[in-house]
């Protein structure tokens, strides 16, 4: 590989189409102000680098990233990219990454609103995030010991796998699919709307309305915490270990708790039963 170090790079397109670079200490700012600085380059290896111009990686395919920073400036990162690597990078850009395929993520930080829209399979371990509309769209995801704060977040997902995270948003999971969580603490409104395939196992879920309108829902040994109006026209199988506020009309299926404040039926088709421990 050809190693570029300690240089800075304001050109429009500085290194365009280029193969088999290694880039460290290097800085993309300056008065030319350019945008897509690696655009279309192949086998690339950024270290300890700081992006503060727009669009640096686009259709970019082995790119692996590694100690840099990604300032507010720098939007729209990285988009149409396959096999990548990120490692202990800050990602404070707004939509920092789209469209990409066979992404690794650890020991991150982001700051980034619309973060994420539509990657399929992504891994994520050991990162905080800030935004909303968090991951939008994605596909086989797995996540680990990963915590955000923000709102709409993981909407229209499918096949994904979260453990040991800890989350603070508003709507997320909405029309999801095929989605397990493990071992994690979800705070937020109208949690799970819609979707269909959603399995919690061992979770902390608080906040009001959650898992409305829900498909083959079910939850295992999970606590619920100032939760009322819950599961209202869901098909549910759920285990909750702590006393419920109130539930809602539960479409089918059968829900056990050790008490719930008020089990609301207003609805002659709600057949879900409720059975208090």
């Amino acid at each position: 590989m050809k190693t570029i170090e300690n240089q800075i790079f304001d050109a429009e397109r500085a290194l365009y189409g280029e193969k088999n670079i290694h880039i460290v200490r290097c800085t993309f700012d300056g008065p030319a102000d350019g945008e897509s600085a690696c655009k279309e380059s192949t086998n690339i290896t950024a270290e300890d680098s700081c992006f503060r111009l727009r669009y640096p990686f686009w259709h970019n395919s082995r790119l692996k990233l590694c100690r840099c920073e990604m300032t507010e400036t720098c939007r729209a990162a990285l988009w149409y990219c396959d096999h990548v690597e990120i490692e202990d990078t800050k990602l404070h850009g707004i939509k920092a990454l789209r469209e990409c395929r066979d992404v690794q993520m650890q020991g991150c930080d982001i700051i980034s609103p619309e973060f994420g829209w539509s990657l399929s399979e992504f891994s994520m371990k050991r990162c905080t995030a800030v935004g909303e509309y968090f991951l939008m769209r994605g596909s086989n995801l797995h996540f680990d010991h990963v915590e955000l704060s923000g709102k709409y977040s993981f909407q229209y997902i499918r096949d994904a796998v979260f453990e040991n995270c800890v989350f603070q948003t508003k709507d997320a999971f909405w029309h999801g699919k095929n989605i397990t969580v493990k071992n994690s603490e979800i705070r937020g409104e109208y949690l799970a709307w819609y979707s269909d395939g959603l399995t919690l196992i061992n979770c902390k879920i608080t906040g009001t309305q959650p898992f409305c309108y829900c498909n083959n829902l079910t939850l295992i040994d999970c606590e619920l915490y100032d939760t009322d109006l819950a599961f209202e026209k869901s098909h549910v199988q759920a285990v909750i270990t702590t006393p419920v506020v109130s539930i809602k009309n539960p479409w089918s299926g059968r829900i056990t708790a050790p008490a719930v404040g008020e089990i609301i039926r207003d609805d002659p088709q709600a057949a879900g039963e409720v059975i208090l421990l």
